[in-house]
């Protein structure tokens, strides 16, 4: 059970305590926020409800410790993290049950969630000591009119505290993701994980601080977002946010400092499918890009633009496979598990029952018990129906038949997100075409869309975020350039 053995010193009595200046601590308020198993709908986890002072004091302990930790050499930083990245992955077992508990994530998907993020760490810790060991050198003589009387020495320093707050879908993944940029750059980390997933995130610092890292670098507050949410994310010790989410982000990004800011936050990512394409290809794509994790990724296929031409046999082979996809509570490892809560539950049915009431053809019967939605394709989807707009977070995907491609592009650029897309096809020509017309961060062909590898830049343009990750991207956002310029004498003779 979580909580035994190595991190029995994480929790007090059945609540699990917060981190800060490296020690487990309990609040001072007496209060817990109580973490609901989306499966059995009752209270499985307590964490503590950390106070603004205590808020106050864990970015304090993390301005102190970055001053130290931003003068010790590149590779003793990278020697913690790979320390780190092995810790984590022994303790995957623990972690991964946490996840299973917290979140409803399938047990496999569990565990492949905490080894790809110790994976992340040591990749961050690598790039991080070439990418941060490169300077720059330039001489004045290089432009117009100038001499060669000035040497320009340019390097990459910290930030200061860097700001994490990671999405209920991959609380370590996306934890750590921000963490090892920051902490190799040199920065401090104050992270806020979100309540479903604040026990696995607990148990992914600990890993941290059994790696020994110095007291006060790396700081976790858990507690209610309406008490401390905007506190942390205008806190003027916060010299960085890096944040992933839904519409939070945007009110952070209105009332934030002027510090930098990386956004990622939902999508409606489309899948547009040409009439040349391999359909089985597509339809396995279309499969496992819109239900996996019972389609709660930013990620995730919301809907598929399909040429009329193809659209009947394809929507019959899309069919054939979600009658494969089991459904069910997630320590079976079933495919579709319950949504993460109650009210996304229903908000989810009020999109399906929008799309009924305008008339979509539904390809399953919709069934719901609780949380656990059974997969859902709605076809011939128009644009007056919300879901053809609005992020499900959940197992239900349109399809739109267009008449053209002009017509999916259309759609898709019409939409407020524009973080990933894909478009399935033959012709390579036409591929790169559209892919330049398609107004996302990313467009992924012949595939569905991911984040993965982690060292890819992954970014999304309009209201689907602010800057860039990937392991360099995000090491580059959270330092700033620092410039030393060596000013010589003219001289005064010319040597012979």
């Amino acid at each position: 059970m979580a909580g035994s053995g190595t991190f029995a010193e994480i929790i007090d009595g059945d609540v699990f305590n917060y981190y800060s200046d490296g020690q487990w601590n309990k609040s001072s308020s007496g209060k817990f926020v109580p973490i609901i198993n989306p499966t059995s709908r009752k209270i499985h986890f307590k964490v503590q409800a950390c106070t603004q002072e205590e808020v106050n004091k864990a970015i304090e302990s993390a301005k102190t410790a970055q001053k130290l930790w931003a003068k010790t050499p590149l590779w003793k930083r990278a020697e913690l993290l790979h320390k780190a990245a092995a810790i984590l992955k022994e303790h995957k077992a623990p972690i991964a049950e946490c996840l299973v508990k917290e979140i409803a994530k399938p047990a496999k998907d569990a565990v492949t969630e905490v080894v790809r993020s110790g994976d992340l760490i040591s990749y961050c810790a690598e790039e991080g000591v070439r990418f941060l060991g490169e300077g720059k050198f330039l001489v004045s003589d290089s432009f117009p009119g100038n001499e060669r009387t000035k040497y320009c020495l340019t390097s990459k320093i910290p930030l200061g505290v860097v700001l994490a707050i990671p999405p209920f879908n991959y609380p370590v993944n996306l934890a750590v993701s921000k963490i090892a940029p920051a902490l190799i750059s040199g920065n401090s980390i104050v992270l806020k994980p979100p309540t479903q997933g604040a026990v696995a995130a607990l148990h992914m610092v600990h890993c941290f601080h059994l790696a020994g890292f110095p007291k006060g670098l790396i700081n976790c507050v858990t507690g209610k977002g309406s008490e401390i949410g905007d506190f942390l994310t205008m806190h003027p010790g916060v010299n960085c946010i890096s944040f992933t989410g839904g519409d939070t982000g945007i009110a952070i990004s209105k009332k934030s400092a002027m510090i930098p800011l990386q956004m990622e936050l939902g999508g409606k990512d489309a899948c547009i499918v040409l009439e040349d394409a391999d359909l089985d290809l597509v339809a396995a794509n279309i499969v496992k890009g819109g239900f996996s994790y019972s389609g709660q990724r930013c990620t995730a296929v919301k809907v598929a633009l399909v040429m009329e031409s193809v659209a009947d046999t394809l929507v019959k082979k899309i069919n054939d496979k979600v009658a494969k996809l089991t459904v069910g509570p997630p320590e079976d490892d079933c495919d579709i598990t319950p949504v993460i809560t109650e009210s996304s539950a229903n908000f989810i049915e009020g999109l399906v029952m929008d799309a009924k009431k305008k008339g979509a053809t539904f390809c399953q019967e919709y069934r719901r018990e609780g949380n656990l939605i059974w997969p859902l394709l709605l076809d011939n989807v128009r644009p007056d129906m919300r879901i053809a707009w609005e992020e499900p977070f959940g197992p239900v995907l349109p399809v739109i038949r267009i008449n053209s491609v002009e017509e999916g592009i259309f759609h898709c650029n019409a939409s407020n997100f524009g973080l990933q897309g894909c478009v399935f096809t033959k012709d390579i020509n036409k591929a790169i075409l559209i892919s330049d017309a398609m107004e996302t961060g990313t467009v992924q062909i012949n595939s569905a869309p991911a984040r993965g590898p982690d060292h890819f830049p992954f970014q999304g343009l309009k209201e689907s975020g602010i800057g860039s990750q990937g392991i360099t991207n995000s090491i580059s956002m959270m330092t700033k350039v620092k410039t030393t310029i060596i000013n010589l004498p003219k001289p005064s003779y010319t040597m012979g």
